[in-house]
């Protein structure tokens, strides 16, 4: 997967942007993008803030467009602010997916101004840029370096209920113009230009990460701190006796797995936390975010970079209650899973209630008194039998598989019903029910992380100032 540059927008900005480009009179618009913007193994722009310019200070005709430098100069000012890029925005009424020639003139005109007007920014990495809009809200988009040198964006992706994937065609043409068919060899293709991230190589993010791989896509990222111990054999997949005995990596075991069925992909490892700044850059890079954590700080920190990296989000957990009976027997009450999904902008996993301020407090005390952090971890998925090594393979299956399945209905539509209805999915094997909460059904704080990129502290969090 050989790719330079892409840009991530949430829904409600995208559909915001478009019915203002497209007012239904076929003549052109604009709007200017303020994107944060991560220069790491490839450019990651993400829209933070747009400018619409209005429809009566422009010259517009179906095929030309020209507008005031007021508004240039009004992004300039806020990009200044928080070192944003900026991108000019238009709409092709007609159809055109590519740049015209009047479209590279105007570029060659107003990016030297632009970057004059960003002086006072002396980084390599700045960037900004041109984009184009159809109607239907596919997009390309070109960026220039501070030497005004161009290059395309290679995707603009759109997360919201449902993922959309708009490709640069010298980096990807799909065979149609609809999304690839679920399950079929397009959809492998396709997958192969994305990278996915997995926080949490246990019980369910080995599982995770077989399946992630072996659908296809081009990069896989790997990010949890533990070594393997002799209670994990009975449920991380690929992991053998002489891993236990020689204290291996997780992630250094499932990379090795992966590179052993798969020829044409490329395995990153990060052996910390996800609290780790180190670990949080690297994940900030991918497209996709599979969360397959037990703390509530790993899923505070997945869920801070869903907002601020402009991820789409899948968390899944399990668990098994079970209830005491008598003196040393227990009887259980449920066997459970759990996958919810969130997009940026979306109702987050604080407004869920998935953690809280205060689960991540006791957690952290948990972890400050060795002897309490040792009963919690032992408790495991079984809180209240103290079983530290429970066999709940099935279940991780279980859990993982619908995990990556809602991934795959989200980016390649196949069900009957709205995404929108199914933010999260609740079974019990115990009663044999499955159950779906739609994202309306919950409430949404505002946000003020969305966008907001590598700003200082990262995350908006203190201890990650470094």
């Amino acid at each position: 997967m050989m790719r330079q540059a892409n840009m991530a927008w949430s829904a409600p900005q995208h559909a915001t942007v478009r019915t203002h480009l497209f007012p239904g009179d076929g003549k052109e618009a604009a709007a200017i993008l303020l994107c944060s913007r991560i220069v790491g193994t490839r450019i990651k722009l993400m829209v933070r803030e747009y400018i619409l310019v209005p429809h009566e200070v422009c010259e517009r005709h179906p095929d030309f467009l020209s507008w005031p430098s007021d508004y240039v100069e009004q992004a300039l000012e806020i990009a200044e602010e928080d070192d944003m890029s900026i991108i000019l925005l238009h709409s092709h009424p007609g159809g055109l997916y590519e740049f015209s020639g009047v479209d590279i003139e105007s570029d060659a005109q107003v990016m030297p101004a632009i970057f004059a007007g960003r002086a006072k920014c002396h980084k390599d990495e700045i960037w900004h840029g041109s984009a184009i809009m159809l109607e239907d809200g596919a997009m390309r988009a070109q960026l220039y370096d501070k030497h005004h040198r161009p290059m395309l964006v290679d995707l603009v992706a759109v997360y919201g209920d449902d993922l959309r994937f708009f490709w640069n065609p010298d980096c990807f043409t799909p065979t149609s113009s609809d999304r690839p068919l679920a399950f079929s060899d397009a959809m492998r293709e396709e997958l192969s230009r994305l990278s996915v991230c997995i926080v949490g190589a246990s019980g369910t993010g080995s599982i995770v990460a077989e399946q992630v791989a072996r659908l296809g896509f081009g990069e896989v990222i790997l990010i949890d701190y533990d070594r393997m111990e002799k209670k994990n054999l009975n449920r991380i997949l690929n992991s053998t006796l002489h891993d236990v005995q020689t204290g291996r990596h997780k992630v250094d075991v499932i990379s090795e797995a992966i590179r052993k069925f798969r020829d044409r992909v490329s395995v990153r490892v990060v052996a910390t936390g996800i609290g780790c700044r180190e670990a949080i850059l690297e994940a900030a890079m991918a497209d996709v975010i599979f969360c397959c954590v037990d703390s509530h700080e790993g899923r505070q920190i997945c869920d801070l970079m869903a907002s601020a990296f402009l991820h789409p989000l899948f968390d899944v957990g399990v668990t098994i209650p079970v209830r005491k009976r008598g003196a040393s027997k227990f009887s259980i009450l449920d066997v459970v899973g759990r996958v919810d999904y969130v997009w940026p902008g979306g109702s987050s996993l604080a407004d869920r209630g998935v953690f809280t301020p205060a689960s991540v407090a006791a957690e952290y005390l948990a972890r400050a008194d060795a002897a309490v952090h040792a009963a919690r971890v032992k408790e495991g998925y079984m809180p209240g039998a103290h079983e530290e090594a429970p066999s709940v393979i099935s279940l991780n299956m279980r859990a993982a598989s619908a995990c990556v399945t809602e991934f795959i209905a989200r980016a390649f539509p196949f069900r009957h019903d709205p995404n929108t209805l199914r933010a999260r999915t609740l079974f019990s094997l115990a009663a044999c029910e499955e159950e779906y909460v739609a994202e309306q059904s919950f409430p949404k704080a505002k946000n003020a992380s969305l966008g907001r990129g590598t700003k200082r502290p990262l995350l908006g969090l203190p201890a990650l100032q470094g």
